[in-house]
């Protein structure tokens, strides 16, 4: 990476802050250009938490003030928080709590009182939802996608738990349901894992998807799970069956592991009528998103790799994540410049892997995705976090400093 290069993206993601993320209403309420209403405040996707990671970032690093991150997270907790069923990592009492301890950083004591009361919250809410899913299982129900994803599912829940509380018994909990949930569900012998929803990739359900599918993505899929259990094991978190159930995803994923002149790939979700045939009824590859697709997956596995010490799991998944980078194909489908979908989700994802690689050459990708990106055209209004500037200035923050970010935000996408 060329310092000429460092610094358009430390110049971008000043730009960003300075006249895109800035200094939150001075009246406290939240608003975007166009009148999103998809904002609320209390969203780490799309709302005030989720542009206080931002600049919680930047101040971490000298660049900005902790006043500019203490305004959106004041925003953020302005009202209720929600801790209902739309409650989940990005959304509610979860979202906020990560954004205070992604600030709280240090021996500073920032937000102490705060965190002691939203963990609270999070506790309760996360006992809830493990005794619905064992419920669930006991009644030989297949679940939905939010009981167990990373977006608004245990796997988010857990996620912060593991980086707030990394040995309490409750992340224990969630990982001993995540095994649970890998193994086949009782009543039933269909050759579909635990995991198989009867709804739609939306959560819906839907006469597209009759029998419901399996969906193997890192945002809403069985991708999450993996990197959770993965990411636990290396912090020495380990629960009965957890290397078995790491075991049983990989091998899923292998069954629809598709090959092609670039490398393996792998399909946003599989169907009954696929799973039949053993055999899916697409072409592919699909974009390399973080979301969905091979990046996310890529990474997935090769933290389950340098996890259980599988070295060919973990060149499996680096040879995929090198292919989405190098095959023009796969790159022209790439949507826009965010982290969910876009560009920047691919360059945090691709940053994370080159880290910890066996070669060099994922690393020798990244100018010329850095470059694709600073010359992309910034989107006009979405100053959000998961789809608009404020997570495409994180990235580029990353490339930046050339080192892991100091608040750990990208641990809300499980890449870390």
């Amino acid at each position: 990476m060329t310092a000429a290069l460092r610094h358009r993206a430390a110049d971008m993601a000043t730009a960003i802050a300075d006249h895109r993320a800035g200094a939150a209403p001075a009246d406290g309420a939240p608003s975007t250009a166009d009148g999103d209403r998809r904002w609320r405040a209390q969203s780490l996707a799309h709302g005030a938490a989720g542009v206080a990671l931002f600049h919680i970032e930047r101040a971490h690093a000298g660049l900005g003030a902790w006043p500019t991150s203490h305004r959106w997270l004041s925003v953020a907790t302005a009202g209720d928080l929600s801790a209902g069923d739309n409650a989940g990592l990005f959304f509610g009492v979860p979202a906020v709590a990560f954004a205070c301890h992604a600030a709280a950083g240090g021996r500073t004591g920032r937000y102490q009182q705060a965190l002691r009361s939203l963990d609270a919250g999070v506790a309760t809410l996360t006992r809830y939802r493990l005794h619905q899913a064992h419920q669930r299982i006991a009644q030989g129900r297949r679940p939905a996608l939010a009981e167990y994803d990373l977006i608004l599912g245990l796997t988010g829940l857990g996620a912060y738990l593991l980086r707030r509380q990394p040995h309490g018994a409750l992340l224990r909990e969630v990982l001993a349901y995540l095994v649970r949930l890998t193994q086949p569900l009782p009543g039933h012998d269909t050759g579909w894992p635990g995991w198989w929803t009867d709804l739609d990739p939306a959560g819906r359900r839907s006469p597209r998807y009759p029998g419901g599918h399996g969906n193997l993505g890192m945002a809403h899929g069985i991708g999450g799970p993996l990197a959770l259990l993965s990411l636990a094991m290396r912090h020495g978190v380990i629960v009965d069956g957890q290397t078995e159930a790491i075991g049983r995803i990989c091998d899923w994923l292998d069954v629809w592991r598709q090959d092609h002149d670039h490398g393996p790939w792998w399909p946003e979700w599989v169907t009954p009528s696929e799973v039949d045939r053993q055999r899916l009824r697409r072409p592919g590859p699909g974009r390399p998103s973080w979301c969905y697709g091979t990046p996310g997956l890529a990474r997935a596995q090769q933290l389950a790799g340098l996890a259980t010490g599988d070295t060919a799991r973990q060149h499996l998944a680096e040879t995929a994540l090198l292919g989405c980078l190098t095959n023009p194909h796969q790159s022209a489908q790439i949507p826009d410049t965010s982290l969910c979908h876009g560009t920047a989700g691919l360059l945090q994802t691709a940053w994370r892997i080159a880290a910890e690689a066996q070669t060099t050459d994922i690393a020798a990708r990244l100018p010329g995705l850095l470059d694709r990106l600073v010359n992309h055209r910034l989107p006009s209004a979405d100053i959000g976090f998961l789809e608009g500037t404020a997570g495409l200035a994180l990235a580029l923050h990353t490339i930046a400093a050339d080192a892991a970010p100091l608040s750990g935000w990208d641990a809300c996408l499980l890449l870390t």
